[in-house]
């Protein structure tokens, strides 16, 4: 029989083609993996903004007095859902927020308080608190509300 009519890959061909195929995995999936870890802890840190509004729509609602420190649940504001329709998640570990009413980084003495989530971010993902693998809200009244 003629090999000259036989068409196919060699085997030295499939293997040069996995072994580009491996490459390219190999510097895909970890940015891929990056980009999870940063859209969650964007996420995480969006919604513990939004629960520092409503903390201060709540204060001003109620001539400037927040809620004792406790789980974020639309409870913390009396059972109204004006302020929160419903239980904010942690999109990294599913667990609810940690609202404090005292923020220790504030260096004036007025109203402050922390808004935490359970950790457990990706720490190449985080620009502050990255050894802790957590993000967090404080508002201070001399400053605002400023991530953490």
């Amino acid at each position: 029989m003629d090999r000259r009519g036989i068409r196919g890959f060699t085997l030295i061909e499939l293997m040069i083609v996995i072994a580009i195929i491996a490459i390219l995995a190999a510097i895909l999936v970890p940015n891929f993996l990056h980009a999870r870890a940063e859209s969650q802890t964007a996420a995480c840190e969006g919604t513990e903004r939004q629960i520092a509004v409503a903390l201060e729509e709540y204060a001003v609602d109620t001539g400037g007095t927040y809620p004792a420190t406790q789980a974020v649940a639309p409870a913390m504001f009396g059972g109204s859902l004006n302020y929160l329709s419903a239980t904010p998640l942690d999109p990294v570990s599913g667990a609810q927020y940690q609202y404090s009413a005292t923020a220790p980084d504030c260096l004036n003495s007025g109203v402050k308080y922390e808004i935490t989530d359970a950790g457990g971010h990706d720490s190449t993902a985080q620009i502050d608190n990255a050894a802790l693998g957590s993000t967090s809200v404080i508002y201070c009244s001399g400053s605002g509300i400023t991530g953490k």
